[in-house]
């Protein structure tokens, strides 16, 4: 009987591996987000940052593009002057702030 749950684990746990990737938002590899870039589907991380500084000045610490329902989106986190990291997100096309 072990069998016929290991299977249906096995199932359970591919499944989430496939759609864990729709369901956390598609993250870029760099030649995707050069291809996109180059083609003016999204902004320069210098664009980006900018716009994000007006929000939120401070240090970038990271960033990352993901794409989601559709669009694509900066993910980015920055550190202000009192230590405090802030989360934002940007719609990675016009470079609006979304999120803070």
């Amino acid at each position: 009987m072990q069998r016929p749950r290991l299977t249906t684990l096995a199932v359970s746990v591919g499944l989430l591996w496939v759609t864990g990737g729709a369901i956390a938002g598609d993250r870029l590899d760099h030649d995707e987000i050069k291809q996109l870039r180059e083609a003016g589907q999204i902004l320069p991380m210098s664009e980006v940052m900018a716009s994000a500084q007006t929000v939120q000045p401070g240090q970038l610490v990271e960033a990352e593009l993901e794409r989601g329902d559709g669009a694509y989106l900066y993910e980015i986190k920055i550190l202000a002057a009192d230590g405090t990291v802030h989360k934002l997100e940007l719609d990675a096309a016009t470079g609006e702030v979304l999120k803070h």
